[in-house]
């Protein structure tokens, strides 16, 4: 990512504009300058002093002529700013990079150069810049990092003129600025199988049979080049000729990270909340799963789905991993509460049946939400939650134990519904809750008596 543009010396909206921005770009020296000369003068001109009145004239003159040789300067000085790199995850550090270019025929002086950033990446960095030389290039750099997921603009590039005395000063800006995507903390997952779940889990691939019309439903007839061992014999001796089995080809298994952002099911604020915890969840969930090889959608309690480019709402399967997961991760850096009172609508967003794993971050819910929930578990192939309860993240370890049970209710209707539903306690890692599920699931597939859909 970049930004680029140029200031001129003179780039003001006429002479007399320009002039009065220069007077009023007086240092505190010019102006005592000044006010000297103009006391020197007045004194002067009453004591009848002719000596004095020339220091006063020649003290007044001083910072007026460096505001108008300022105001006539005619060099032009191009800027531009790389991010190294575009997106980081919260509490990382990424670099500004700026280079400024004197594009002019005759060289600068002092520069002093200031980008814009806001309080939350940091102090905002100023740099000195030495005499540039017609056609010379300066290079400065900055580091800039925020605890707080988001979107940040940076810029717009201020540089500031100075005489060489220091009586006057002025301010060009670029009109160019760039974009800091902070994303949520990823969270690195160990590869668990969670038994039972969607087909293949353990490298996200489930094999499906390759019809490419009508005449691909019986095995085919053998064509030079194939391999023998996939001779079908039945079909040989029924047809009188030799045939083969179909082919097969890997297809990616899905997955479906429900995020549920509503405003009535968190309570406080911060990095440390729960809110923030179930953003930085999803988050984890979604890569690990790219990188796993699934096929992977961000959906919300609003039933906005990301990515949103096939007809059912997933990633195409040749759509690259790291596409994908800069959309979601973009979606995700920006993901604030929602206005829904429930869940209906990501509900109605999940197909019957066919949509392989859905992993839930989920706030607060009461029986109606959680019965909703229940029902959502017959139109996936397998559903994992963590649950978080806002009143155990907002008590203080000094307080007394609350109310478990709405918590515990919960978490048994969801069980008894086929979800592998998992309380999450305040500041709990995700790397063993994540394996929890999987100790859990794979319990619940041996008292089944075998694996689940």
């Amino acid at each position: 990512m970049s930004a680029a543009g140029a200031v001129h010396a003179d780039d003001d909206r006429g002479d007399r504009s320009g002039l009065r921005a220069a007077l009023a770009g007086l240092t505190t020296r010019g102006r005592s300058f000044l006010a000297a000369g103009i006391a020197a003068a007045v004194c002067a001109y009453v004591l009848g002093q002719s000596d004095l009145l020339r220091v006063g004239l020649l003290l007044a003159a001083l910072p007026l002529v460096c505001a108008a040789v300022l105001h006539r300067t005619r060099y032009r000085v191009a800027g531009s700013r790389r991010l190294s790199p575009g997106r980081v995850p919260a509490g990382a550090e990424a670099r500004v990079h700026l280079r400024m270019d004197n594009v002019s025929r005759m060289p600068t002086g002092l520069l002093m150069l200031q980008d814009r950033v806001p309080y939350v990446l940091g102090p905002r960095p100023r740099f000195v810049l030495d005499r540039m030389e017609a056609g010379a290039r300066r290079e400065v750099s900055y580091r800039v990092r925020s605890d707080l997921r988001g979107r940040y603009p940076l810029g717009p590039l201020q540089l500031r003129l100075s005489d060489p005395f220091g009586m006057c000063e002025l301010n060009r800006s670029f009109s160019s600025y760039d974009t800091l995507t902070v994303t949520p903390r990823v969270e690195a997952l160990p590869p668990v199988r969670l038994s039972g779940e969607s087909k293949g889990y353990g490298d996200g691939l489930q094999r499906s049979l390759a019809l490419a019309g009508e005449d691909d439903v019986i095995p085919r007839g053998y064509r030079y080049g194939d391999d023998l061992r996939r001779v079908h014999w039945r079909s040989t001796a029924r047809y009188g000729e030799l045939m083969v089995r179909r082919e097969e080809q890997p297809q990616r298994a899905r997955c479906t990270v429900l995020l549920d952002t509503r405003a009535v099911a968190y309570d406080g604020a911060g990095p440390d909340s729960p809110f923030e915890w179930a953003v930085s969840g999803a988050a984890s969930v979604l890569v690990h799963m790219l990188e796993r090889g699934f096929s992977v959608r961000l959906l919300t309690d609003t039933g906005d789905s990301v990515p949103g480019e096939g007809a059912d709402g997933f990633s195409g399967v040749h759509q690259e991993s790291a596409d994908a997961a800069g959309l979601m991760m973009d979606t995700l850096a920006v993901v604030d509460h929602s206005d829904e009172e429930g869940l209906s609508r990501a509900y109605d967003v999940l197909r019957s049946g066919g949509e392989g794993l859905l992993v839930a971050f989920l706030g607060d819910t009461d029986d109606e939400q959680t019965a909703v929930l229940a029902r959502m578990r017959q139109r996936t192939g397998g559903a994992v939650a963590f649950l978080l309860d806002s009143d155990d993240w907002l008590r203080e370890p000094a307080d007394p134990p609350g109310d478990a049970e709405p918590g515990e209710e919960r978490l048994r209707v969801l069980r008894e519904a086929g979800w592998t539903a998992v309380a999450v306690p305040r500041g709990a890692s995700l790397e063993q809750l994540w394996r929890q599920a999987d100790r859990e699931r794979s319990g619940l597939v041996a008292a089944s008596g075998g694996e689940g859909p």
